[in-house]
């Protein structure tokens, strides 16, 4: 009826309409906020604004909603059903006893400070000598003066045991938009006569600085070379390299280094007196060298086998 009246006066504003208030209305006529949720889902509460009229059924709406509450922590409550975990109080935990004559280290900041000596000696420890090769002990180590090998003379080089041998220099010519640029490749071995040996290559525009550079490759791939009392090979070994074929044989005392090109200066480099050689393929001298490298390195010594095996050295001669 309030509807049909506003709409009444809306429509004819110049005839006065009497208008009926709600408060004279039944109590079943009044209009009533429905909850907007079903049953099943009811967990939040909307506010619902109240008006001057709904003052008399004020009590009947806080009853629903009580209703509504208690409905949803019921359901609330048939949830959580599972049990949980009780909180563990930070007063219940104990530490284990230290053990007898512990003694607490002091802090960091309590310690006496590290003289450079002792950081030196420790970092030794850990890591070895520096990069200079000495010991740190007595030495500055912050101080460490790098060489370029190609800038020293002869005289300046490192003064070792290790001898070297030029096996080639071949001129290279490198073609390049501008014309071409010419460059020296040097093969040379480096060996001590007591069964260490290594092949280095090198390039640079002169032949004394390829040379140089050759001799500190070499030096960087030393190997060692098993070899018997009578300065000979364990045994027989042979090996490819590229399209190189090297054969190794031992020799007897007196017999002498029976062997040609570059197979010949990597054994007399690395201290073999007696044994055979021989290419049996390509030519290459830097594929022959390395050829001979790698068979040298399928050999093994009679104490080897014997380890490998688990066995005296006199049950290999059985």
């Amino acid at each position: 009826m309030a509807a049909t009246a506003m709409s009444l006066a809306t429509a004819y504003p110049t005839t006065p309409v009497a208008t009926a208030t709600l408060s004279s209305l039944p109590v079943g006529l009044r209009l009533r906020p429905q909850s907007l949720l079903s049953s099943a889902s009811r967990r939040l509460l909307l506010p619902v604004p109240k008006a001057s009229s709904w003052d008399e059924s004020a009590p009947e709406e806080e009853g629903e909603a009580e209703e509504t509450q208690e409905s949803a922590g019921a359901e609330e409550e048939d949830e959580d059903e599972k049990p949980r975990p009780e909180p563990v109080a930070s007063s219940q935990f104990q530490f284990t006893a230290p053990p007898e004559g512990y003694v607490e280290p002091a802090a960091f900041d309590q310690l006496p400070p590290e003289s450079p000596e002792d950081v030196a000696a420790a970092y030794e420890s850990l890591y070895g000598p520096a990069f200079s090769g000495e010991t740190v002990l007595g030495n500055n180590v912050y101080e460490v003066k790098v060489v370029d090998p190609i800038d020293m003379d002869r005289e300046q080089r490192p003064n070792d045991d290790f001898s070297e041998r030029v096996v080639q220099v071949n001129r290279v010519t490198k073609v390049v938009k501008g014309g071409r640029q010419l460059s020296y490749r040097a093969i040379v071995v480096v060996g001590d006569m007591k069964g260490h040996v290594g092949v280095g290559v090198g390039k640079a525009k002169e032949v004394s600085e390829a040379i140089t550079k050759a001799a500190m490759n070499g030096r960087r791939n030393l190997v060692t070379v098993p070899l018997t009392k009578y300065s000979t090979f364990p045994h027989r070994a042979d090996a490819d390299f590229g399209a190189a074929r090297v054969m190794l044989r031992p020799a007897c005392p007196g017999s002498g280094v029976i062997a040609g090109g570059a197979v010949r200066v990597v054994l007399e480099m690395a201290g073999v007196e007696n044994a055979l050689g021989k290419q049996l393929r390509s030519k290459n001298p830097l594929n022959n060298a390395r050829a001979t490298i790698k068979a040298t390195q399928m050999m093994k010594q009679f104490k080897d086998v014997a380890e490998e095996r688990g066995l005296p050295m006199e049950e290999l001669w059985k």
